[in-house]
């Protein structure tokens, strides 16, 4: 399936750190609760990441991530996510984190 290139412009796509990443015991699938900073025009923004198996929640903070920013808040049970962090899965189905291999501001536009 192609899309046009103003769909891909839809998808508002920005790098942030996070700030603070706490277990998710209420999620059905094993998953922490982050809250991540992009930056003083957007702020922090908080979403469910299933990504226990790679990642201790204490090895995130501080971590620059890869979001989706415009997608509408989905509720995952007490929690509200509102950004989906974006990872690739490895051969065992398991995500690992994209991030950026130079220093960028939070808020920094992915294009």
């Amino acid at each position: 399936m192609t899309i046009s290139w103003p769909d891909f412009e839809k998808v508002d796509m920005r790098v942030g750190v996070v700030t603070d990443a706490r277990d998710f015991p209420e999620a059905r699938k094993p998953a922490y609760r982050l809250w991540i900073d992009f930056g003083p025009d957007l702020g922090v923004k908080r979403s469910s990441a299933q990504i226990t198996a790679r990642y201790a929640a204490t090895d995130l903070v501080g971590r620059r991530v890869i979001a989706v920013v415009n997608f509408a808040p989905k509720q995952i049970g007490p929690f509200v996510s509102e950004v989906l962090v974006i990872g690739a899965y490895d051969e065992r189905g398991e995500v690992v984190l994209l991030n950026v291999d130079q220093p960028v501001a939070p808020g920094s536009k992915i294009g």
